[in-house]
């Protein structure tokens, strides 16, 4: 039990270091300081972090018992540093002009909302909606609607992009919420 308490402790540790390190030296925008934000459900890092303390436990009766414990464990670790790493990675960042969008393994892009070109809808299986969002450099970024902020940012944008293109938001015949859709559809 104590080594368990040690390990969860460790791992609890270690990701809020982390976490803390990978804001100050890589969110160090404007748009990363406004506290508006698109972020992944945090299942995701709830689940990162649990996988990660059950790994390294079987990493640990791995080594003295079966051979199986030990590879298993690794390969359930490494499973949950990926999912805390991806869900600390991804989020999209905004102001009242101008959003960044980060991910993993990829440069921070910030468009304009006067970027914006149009959307695409999908519906995923779970009745769960993904506005495309096509940008000018030919791009896109897509914004699910289980996403915590979703919906908050899209209104924001639609806000931006109108100001920043200088259309009156009751002209806009496609603007309808309601219906996820918010720019021009994209065909």
């Amino acid at each position: 039990m104590a080594v368990f308490i040690l390990v969860a402790a460790a791992t609890f540790g270690i990701c809020y270091l982390f976490d803390k390190g990978f804001q100050k030296y890589f969110r160090n925008k404007k748009q990363h300081r406004s506290g508006l934000a698109v972020r992944l459900p945090k299942v995701y890092s709830i689940a990162g972090v649990l996988l990660s303390v059950l790994g390294a436990i079987s990493l640990i009766n791995g080594i003295t018992e079966h051979n199986i414990l030990l590879y298993g464990g690794l390969l359930v670790l490494l499973l949950g540093v990926c999912l805390c790493i991806y869900h600390l990675s991804f989020g999209i960042f905004y102001d009242e002009d101008s959003f960044v969008h980060t991910t993993f393994g990829k440069k921070d892009v910030t468009y304009r909302y006067s970027d914006i070109l149009g959307q695409k809808l999908y519906v995923i299986t779970g009745g769960s909606i993904v506005v495309e969002l096509h940008m000018a450099d030919g791009k896109a970024v897509s914004v699910q609607s289980t996403m915590n902020g979703a919906y908050p940012f899209l209104d924001a944008a639609f806000a931006g992009w109108c100001r920043l293109k200088a259309i009156d938001p009751q002209a806009c015949e496609f603007h309808d919420p309601a219906n996820h859709l918010w720019f021009p559809s994209e065909d």
